[in-house]
C-alpha cells in the first residue's frame, strides 16, 4: 500500500515537472525569440527612419513612394554561386520579386528550392529587405538580400 502511495506521489510529481519544462521550453521562448524580433525591428525603423530623414531632406513628405518600373540588383557572390533579383515597382508598391541566378546543383538545389520562395514571400510581405533569414540557407540569405537592397529604387 505505501509503495503504491508513493509511486502515486512520484509520477504525479514528475507529471508536473514536464508540465513545466514543456511551457518553458515551448512559450516561453517563444516569447523570448518575439521581444528579440520586436527589439530588432525598433531598431531597423530607427536606423531606416534617420536615412529616410537624410535623404529626403529636399523632399517636404517623410512617406516616400517608389517610382514605378523594373529595376534588376546587382549580381551578388555568395560561397556557393551568384544571386541576381529583379522587382517590380506598380502604384508605389512592389507586387513581384524574379529571381534571375542562383547556384545550382547539389545541395544548392535542395537549399534553394526551399529558401528563395520563403524569401521572396517574406520580402514582399515586408515591401522591404528587412527579412527573416532560413535555417540553413545562409549564404542564399546574403545574395538574396544583398541582390534585393541594390535593386531598391532609390527616390
Amino acid at each position: 500500500m505505501f509503495k503504491k502511495f508513493l509511486i502515486t506521489i512520484v509520477s504525479i510529481e514528475a507529471s508536473v515537472a514536464v508540465l513545466i519544462d514543456g511551457y518553458l521550453m515551448f512559450f516561453k521562448h517563444d516569447q523570448s525569440q518575439e521581444t528579440a524580433q520586436s527589439q530588432a525591428t525598433a531598431a531597423s525603423d530607427t536606423e531606416s527612419e534617420s536615412s529616410t530623414t537624410t535623404s529626403s531632406s529636399s523632399t517636404s513628405s517623410s512617406n516616400l513612394t517608389m517610382k514605378d518600373g523594373t529595376y534588376t540588383g546587382k549580381s551578388t557572390s555568395t560561397e556557393w554561386g551568384d544571386i541576381q533579383v529583379k522587382i517590380t515597382v506598380a502604384s508605389g508598391k512592389i507586387p513581384q520579386i524574379t529571381v534571375l541566378k542562383h547556384p545550382t546543383g547539389g545541395k544548392s538545389d535542395e537549399i534553394n528550392s526551399r529558401s528563395l520562395p520563403t524569401y521572396k514571400q517574406e520580402a514582399l510581405a515586408a515591401q522591404s529587405a528587412n527579412i527573416n533569414q532560413v535555417s540553413g540557407a545562409t549564404e542564399t540569405y546574403k545574395g538574396f538580400t544583398g541582390s534585393l537592397q541594390s535593386a531598391w529604387p532609390r527616390s
